[in-house]
């Protein structure tokens, strides 16, 4: 049996009172995801352990099973290893956002959805200007890039710039969580005012504002780790002897890179509302077609969560049914060797909260031959009544990946 993960990133929300008091996924058309939830068994899931920040890095690391405590390092080499940069003992890797700051408030974490294409322009004039053998910036996806420093400690305190829109930013600069650190942090945060001098009248900037866009006027660094010692899906299911990852977003590609995946790279996938579903669709149904895992992560309704549109949220949630889900489950439903399909989010976004909470999550997971659950839908109420009950760590992707019928070895990560 192929086994098939379809993440809905912050798909998951809040009762809307717009909405009646339903939620999102309550109040939104979505045939497919209903269906699959009819047909087949359904739960929750914990998905961030105690003591750790509701980052996608960590919700995404524990759908695969990843024991946080033992493997976590920050979005930074994550993010590192899916750009290609491998790094070195002693290096530190951050994620290095482009953000909008309107005076001294963080406007937005995205630089207004900045492309790749302007993103690189600028990210090669911060190394230009403030790299340095101990410095160096790497250009990602969009406004999400990277911050390498050699001999950086760790033990510091950021703030991800998605939980603080419309908050000054000065309060929020890196604080030392130990006397060892105190170098590090006033290291980053004079990067961070010195690239908002050279930011501010850069030609291209200056052409956002012009055509009524929110200029990339600040760096802002996060997420710090060194290299992680991560076990690969296949040294902990043996039945995985190929798996994929598809998503546009760097972090996603970097854990599938540590997991022993390959990433597949899909024209027109975007991490927003507008992504080429259907390129990405094909992309997991052609991987299907060779390996025995794939991982289909569509970061749309994250993003809208963090604009609070809860019109566009539903757009994202609806479009993930009809234009992923039902294309996957038409295909596959009839293939001669079996597909398990899961479908969740790794979090909650909220619409009313602009940013992750770590509230367990829907899950559904579907195969032909599964004796189905009572439940009819699929939404974050009617989960509490599935068959799996409330599951954490790793009991979510030992249960789907056991259903290929032979025996499982799962080490202890």
């Amino acid at each position: 049996m192929k086994h098939i993960i379809i993440l809905g990133d912050g798909m998951a929300d809040w009762p809307v009172k717009s909405l009646g008091g339903k939620t999102l996924l309550q109040y939104a058309k979505t045939p497919y995801m209903d269906k699959l939830a009819r047909m087949g068994r359904n739960g929750r899931l914990l998905t961030v352990a105690d003591g750790f920040h509701p980052g996608s890095e960590v919700a995404n690391m524990s759908v695969l099973g990843y024991n946080l405590p033992k493997v976590y390092e920050g979005r930074g080499p994550l993010e590192a290893a899916s750009i290609g940069v491998d790094l070195q003992p002693g290096e530190m890797a951050m994620r290095c956002n482009l953000i909008c700051l309107d005076g001294e408030n963080i406007k937005n974490h995205s630089a207004g959805h900045i492309t790749t294409e302007e993103a690189d322009v600028l990210v090669k004039y911060l190394q230009e200007n403030l790299g340095s053998d101990r410095v160096r910036f790497h250009t990602g996806v969009q406004y999400r890039h990277l911050l390498v420093i050699k001999g950086g400690n760790k033990q510091i305190d950021c703030t991800p710039p998605h939980d603080v829109p419309l908050k000054p930013f000065r309060p929020l600069m890196v604080r030392p969580q130990v006397p060892e650190a105190e170098e590090t942090a006033e290291l980053i945060n004079e990067l961070i005012l010195k690239s908002q001098e050279l930011l501010r009248d850069h030609p291209l900037n200056l052409k956002r504002i012009a055509e009524g866009k929110d200029p990339a006027n600040s760096i802002w660094p996060w997420s710090p780790g060194y290299r992680p010692k991560m076990e690969t899906l296949s040294e902990t299911f043996p039945q995985v002897r190929k798996g994929a990852v598809i998503s546009a977003v760097d972090l996603i590609n970097g854990i599938g890179v540590y997991a022993g995946l390959r990433c597949i790279a899909v024209e027109g996938a975007t991490g927003l509302y507008d992504t080429n579903y259907e390129n990405k669709v094909a992309a997991a149904l052609e991987a299907l077609q060779t390996d025995d895992f794939v991982y289909l992560h569509i970061e749309a309704s994250d993003e809208a969560g963090h604009e609070g549109d809860i019109d566009l949220k539903l757009l994202t949630i609806e479009n993930l049914d009809n234009r992923a889900v039902r294309p996957i489950y038409e295909a596959v439903k009839d293939w001669e060797e079996s597909v398990a399909i899961a479908v969740l989010p790794d979090h909650p976004t909220p619409c009313e909260l602009r940013t992750h909470t770590n509230e367990p999550v829907p899950f559904l997971i579907w195969y032909p031959g599964i004796e189905p659950d009572e439940v009819q839908t699929y939404d974050e109420v009617a989960a509490c009544r599935g068959a799996y009950g409330l599951m954490k760590e790793d009991e979510f992707i030992r249960e789907f990946m056991t259903v290929s019928g032979t025996e499982n070895i799962h080490t202890n990560k």
